[in-house]
């Protein structure tokens, strides 16, 4: 029962979306972690706005998740 709560706790916490564009196993791949990308942008924004980070801190981490985006966009989609 425990492993089903935390199974829960996740989906609630990561919700994932399912893909609906031209399937190739590259498209999947980016948007699983553009949704990826998009869920820690979200976070970082809470944490920020709730005081609980600095703006400063905040912006560089997404500036960091971008890079990171942007190379998997030149690795998959290129």
């Amino acid at each position: 029962m425990a492993a089903n709560q935390e199974s829960d706790k996740a989906k609630f916490l990561y919700p994932t979306s399912k893909y609906r564009g031209k399937f190739t196993p590259e498209h999947l791949a980016f948007n699983a972690n553009l949704q990826e990308f998009a869920q820690h942008v979200s976070l970082l924004c809470n944490l920020e706005t709730g005081g609980k980070i600095p703006p400063d801190a905040a912006y560089q981490e997404i500036k960091k998740l971008w890079t990171q985006l942007e190379a998997s966009k030149q690795n998959l989609l290129s």
